[in-house]
């Protein structure tokens, strides 16, 4: 293949193209954020404690939460693409059919963790193999979640259906996986050091990690500053790895 992903290239682009989107990725988080902190409090001091209520007001949170999610994801896109053409707020907004096979592929999840949980407890009760078992389980969890992250991206991008997205993210990754766990081991390091400040505040001020202004502040100001950029790596990882498994040239080079 003459276009091979590299690493190193999608982490230069992403910082590239978080410098010159910082304020609009920025203002986006912190209206996600603001949203979501809503929703929590509405729940928390509006809502009673009866199991039908609370169970409606999960799925309209867990939609409300997909199309943000997948707004964040369309806004990056065009923030990526907006050198070729003129944009408007309603391009970034997702329609409620990729917004409902979102919530299907969060729903696809919750039954693979669900049956993986199954036959851990039955490793554990009746073979005696529960750190074994839980390692499998683990990598294989690993594993999966690696190959079939970007179906997001695919839902968002090209309008594909859960199942046709899932196929399409093992597709990408079929070649790539160990580059694409390295650009998520890169991920993790990047929010462990965004958190050391994080933890120096919480020394310095005498808090712990259970409460207080300052932690929730702390935490604020880490959220807003790692989660643009972690985003920005994982689309951009999603696009040059299309241009690589297409072997096309990458469009995303003329943006740097």
């Amino acid at each position: 293949m003459y276009h091979t992903f590299s690493v190193a290239e999608t982490i230069k682009t992403a910082w590239n193209i978080l410098k010159k989107n910082f304020v609009p990725l920025v203002v986006y988080s912190v209206i996600s954020l603001f949203i979501n902190e809503a929703l929590d409090f509405f729940k928390t001091f509006f809502l009673a404690g009866d199991i039908f209520t609370t169970v409606v007001f999960f799925f309209i949170q867990l939609v409300i939460q997909c199309y943000i999610g997948l707004s964040f994801y369309k806004l990056i896109l065009t923030l990526m693409d907006k050198e070729y053409y003129e944009f408007e707020f309603k391009d970034i907004l997702p329609s409620m059919k990729m917004t409902f096979n979102f919530v299907i592929i969060g729903f696809l999840t919750a039954f693979l963790v669900a049956i993986l949980f199954f036959f851990y407890v039955l490793a554990q009760r009746t073979l005696g193999l529960e750190s074994i078992f839980q390692t499998i389980e683990l990598l294989l969890i690993l594993y999966i979640s690696l190959r079939s992250i970007f179906c997001i991206c695919f839902i968002v991008d090209d309008d594909s259906m859960p199942i046709e997205s899932l196929k399409q993210s093992f597709e990408i990754t079929k070649d790539n996986f160990f580059k694409t766990l390295s650009v998520f081991i890169i991920i993790i390091g990047i929010l462990f050091v965004a958190l050391i400040p994080v933890f120096l505040l919480i020394n310095l001020t005498g808090l712990d990690a259970k409460g207080g202004f300052i932690f929730r502040l702390a935490f604020y100001c880490w959220f807003l500053l790692t989660f643009p950029f972690i985003q920005v790596i994982i689309m951009v990882t999603y696009r040059k790895l299309v241009y690589s498994h297409q072997d096309v040239d990458d469009d995303l080079s003329e943006t740097n």
